[in-house]
């Protein structure tokens, strides 16, 4: 999985839109614990870093698809909701 570059200004800072596509075998690596952060690229061009287990209320047979609102709070993960549900 590609890494977030290090500039602090990319680093979440309030709600942001991520859209998803990971596939069954993207989530093995997460339930193996191969890797423990999901990375992904917000819809404003900010990269953001978060706990994969926040994927857990969203997985189905086809993996997690669709787009998410990724909610922080002081630079922590306070919510992932789907926003095309």
């Amino acid at each position: 999985m590609a890494q977030p570059p290090r500039d602090p200004r990319a680093m979440p800072h309030d709600d942001m839109v991520v859209d998803l596509a990971l596939d069954p075998e993207h989530l093995k690596e997460l339930y193996r614990g191969v890797a423990r952060n999901v990375v992904a690229r917000a819809r404003d061009g900010r990269w953001v870093q978060f706990p994969a287990h926040a994927l857990r209320a969203h997985v189905d047979a086809f993996g997690v698809h669709g787009a998410f609102v990724l909610r922080t709070r002081d630079g922590r993960l306070a919510a992932l909701d789907r926003l095309d549900a």
